[in-house]
């Protein structure tokens, strides 16, 4: 075997999930189909839960310095500093839990850094074109710079994007709705008069700082090549009937809103998994895409993890689709909602008049910035709670007996889960293992936080936490057994029933 996992894509999901393999123990290795990082923008920002996760690994202060440029031209280009839902800006940001604006290239610096300190090996120029599996593992044959390469491992996780090689390559069922819109756009300098930006009769002409785009109902095929000057000022006379002049073009995009989703993210005993987009694609509306795949990063990372350093069984990875497909599913149903509302038509019109009415009233407006961010996910698990349990914890300020301050994130850089005790509940301490750090505070209730700071128990009662400890991290006779590499180990602890 070359590594434990082989994570193909380089992209932010894809680094992110080796770094958070390697600190649980597996060494994974990076392949890219790329020799060099894509300079183009794509995303511009994740969302809070996403924004967590990376300050919980130590990468706040990168996070804050790229903000204040990113939040200078998302204010350029939209003309506001709210957030939107179908280009509706009037969602005011969640003041407790913080996104970030952070273009793609510059978060894919940050963790490319965060993985390769970690010591992550980065593979570029790699494009996959095979896949071999046995009773053992998987076998990547890939095109190199030097020829064609060969790396096997008992898990490989397509992190690959929309066009998913790994997806196709091992057979998963990717069923969705075909696009209603599609979206091209770029940095344009225009030469003469531009028409105002809006919606008109046939589609949507958006226009801001040195961003100008069209959105309009979905061609036939879309074309995959790069947008060209005089493609997109033919979409701007359909829409808009004004002819405009392009002196400059960089930066291009095209995006449609097809809605698809894998009806698992494990293809049943086949050693192949998927994350990112390469799991779901859909409308960029209110850029939720980004921050879903980090989010399936944190949670898939950990479990994979355990499961091949045997510190766990093979229901926990089960698990993985669990909790992320209804996480998926809720962005594909969200942003279905956004592209009809961004269809053109008077009977659309009527509906925004509506909709832009509502997100005046707080409460509304409360659940649309709640709906985009996902800060109210909750896992179902396979013992009573109610919440926080399921949630992902905020980053918290703790405090301890001394009353000295500190952060959640302040005791989470090495990837282990986090027992939170009381001085009324310290003897819960000796139930705690080796993957778990027990931290003393007096100002929060007692709390236990899987790796990817998701609720695992709140309260004061010994046998729940009992078992959300086998649930999650497994008795200690299981888990002091520690082995390198025993991914197909017989085990007796099932919390989860197999699939």
């Amino acid at each position: 075997m070359d590594a434990d996992v082989i994570v193909v894509g380089a992209g932010p999901v894809g680094l992110l999930l080796a770094a958070e393999l390697r600190l649980g123990g597996a060494h994974p290795v990076v392949v890219e189909r790329l020799g060099e990082p894509a300079a183009q923008t794509k995303a511009r920002g994740i969302g809070p839960l996403a924004t967590e996760a990376l300050r919980r690994r130590g990468l706040g202060p990168q996070l804050d310095e790229a903000h204040h440029g990113g939040a200078r031209d998302f204010a350029r280009d939209h003309g506001s500093t709210l957030g939107h839902f179908a280009n509706i800006h009037k969602l005011i940001p969640d003041q407790q839990r913080r996104s970030t604006l952070i273009w793609q290239p510059e978060l894919e610096r940050v963790l490319t850094a965060h993985a390769e300190l970690l010591g992550v090996p980065i593979l570029r120029g790699h494009e996959v074109v095979e896949l071999e599996s046995d009773v053992d593992g998987v076998a990547v044959v890939a095109k190199a710079p030097q020829g064609e390469r060969r790396l096997r491992a008992p898990y490989v996780v397509g992190c690959d994007g929309g066009r998913s090689t790994v997806r196709k390559l091992a057979g998963f069922h990717f069923p969705g709705t075909p696009p209603l819109l599609r979206t091209i756009a770029g940095r344009v300098r225009f030469a003469g008069d531009v028409p105002a930006a809006g919606r008109y009769a046939t589609g949507t002409f958006m226009c801001g700082g040195s961003m100008a785009g069209v959105s309009e109902l979905a061609l036939a095929e879309e074309p995959r090549s790069p947008v060209t000057a005089g493609e997109l000022a033919d979409a701007i006379r359909r829409v808009t009937g004004a002819d405009v002049g392009i002196e400059e073009l960089h930066d291009d995009r095209r995006a449609g809103d097809q809605a698809r989703q894998v009806d698992t993210y494990r293809r049943g005993r086949v050693l192949v998994l998927l994350a990112g987009d390469a799991a779901h694609v859909h409308s960029p509306s209110g850029g939720q895409g980004l921050n879903l795949g980090l989010l399936d990063a944190v949670n898939l990372g950990w479990k994979l993890a355990a499961f091949v350093c045997g510190d766990a069984p093979e229901a926990l990875l089960d698990t993985y689709t669990r909790e992320r497909h209804p996480a998926g599913e809720a962005v594909l149903r969200n942003t279905r909602a956004q592209s009809a509302l961004l269809a053109p038509g008077p009977h659309v019109d009527a509906l925004r008049e509506i909709i832009e009415e509502l997100l005046d009233i707080p409460a509304a407006n409360r659940y649309f910035t709640e709906l985009l961010s996902a800060v109210n996910l909750r896992y179902e698990f396979p013992y009573p709670a109610q919440d926080p349990v399921g949630q992902h914890c905020p980053d918290l300020e703790l405090r301890d007996d001394e009353g000295k301050p500190s952060r959640l994130s302040d005791h989470t850089r090495s990837g282990r889960g986090l027992l939170l005790l009381t001085p009324q509940t310290r003897e819960l301490a000796r139930y705690a293992t080796s993957q778990i750090e027990v931290v003393p505070v007096t100002n929060t209730d007692p709390l236990l936080l899987r790796p990817d700071a998701v609720v695992a128990w709140a309260s004061s009662n010994h046998d729940s936490l009992k078992v959300a400890l086998e649930t999650w991290f497994g008795p200690p006779a299981f888990t002091s057994a520690r082995s390198a590499h025993a991914p197909r180990h017989a085990a007796s602890w099932t919390p989860w029933p197999a699939t």
